[in-house]
């Protein structure tokens, strides 16, 4: 535990210098094991993500890109980073990431699987609903809003605001039967829904016109929605790749 308290220390002072910081919503993180699932714009969110939650035991999925880094690799692999072979299903990391719960910790994931460079949500991948639905464990929904302008404007000498918010746990739907490569599909769109339900409207890219992100802000349930969201995006039949930590 001392390592995410070193961490903490670390980061919470190089964040002071470069911009504001508010978290909202921290009386909803339940206790763990739980599955957090967010949204990626910047190479700093993984670093406002262990900035706004309690120091305690993280796993994280990572491209394999990231391990020969200089500085990245090794501050990765000390925080608990499990890289992974990014655009493919990687069963090894998966088996880990299941173990990493099943042994108590908290598993955190972008399912986009790749930062966005359009400052707004992309389509996500499976493996944020692969885990959920073997663990079955609550998914913890983060949205994390201005973090794509963050680096421009220290530039500038501006502090700009980032906001973390956290939104309510939730599980997955019981289908009743044993869940499907097209299932999974359907569980990732409503974790994105939730995702983008906590973000700024100008970050919800693909999902801004959802009619299961319009009934999940008037409080209804979103869930009858996401299969046909899902067709309206021309999705394929088969989902591919894992989702990663917010810092690739």
């Amino acid at each position: 535990m001392w390592r995410y308290r070193l961490a903490r220390f670390v980061f919470t002072i190089v964040q002071r210098l470069l911009c504001r910081f508010v978290v909202v919503g921290r009386e909803n993180i339940p206790p763990g094991p739980y599955i957090l699932v967010v949204n990626h714009m910047s190479t700093a969110d993984s670093v406002l993500v262990l900035l706004g939650f309690p120091a305690q035991e993280w796993r994280f999925f990572a491209g394999e890109k990231w391990a020969d880094h200089p500085l990245w690799g090794p501050l990765m692999s000390w925080l608990g980073v499990i890289f992974i072979n990014r655009g493919q299903v990687d069963r090894r990391a998966l088996r880990e990431g299941l173990a990493a719960i099943e042994e108590g910790a908290i598993f955190a994931l972008a399912p986009e699987g790749t930062r966005s460079k359009v400052g707004a949500m992309q389509p996500g991948k499976d493996g944020a609903a692969y885990l959920a639905s073997q663990a079955r464990v609550p998914i913890l929904p983060v949205g994390l809003s201005n973090t794509d302008v963050l680096f421009a404007s220290a530039r500038r000498g501006r502090r700009a605001t980032m906001t973390l918010r956290i939104g309510q746990p939730f599980t997955l739907p019981d289908l009743g039967r044993r869940v499907r490569s097209r299932d999974l599909q359907a569980y990732t769109y409503l974790i994105m829904i939730h995702i983008a339900a906590l973000v700024e409207p100008r970050h919800r890219g693909v999902y801004s016109d959802s009619p299961a992100l319009a009934a999940l802000l008037r409080g209804e349930d979103p869930w009858p929605h996401c299969l046909a969201s899902l067709q309206a995006l021309g999705a394929p039949d088969e989902g591919t790749g894992l989702g990663q930590a917010p810092i690739a």
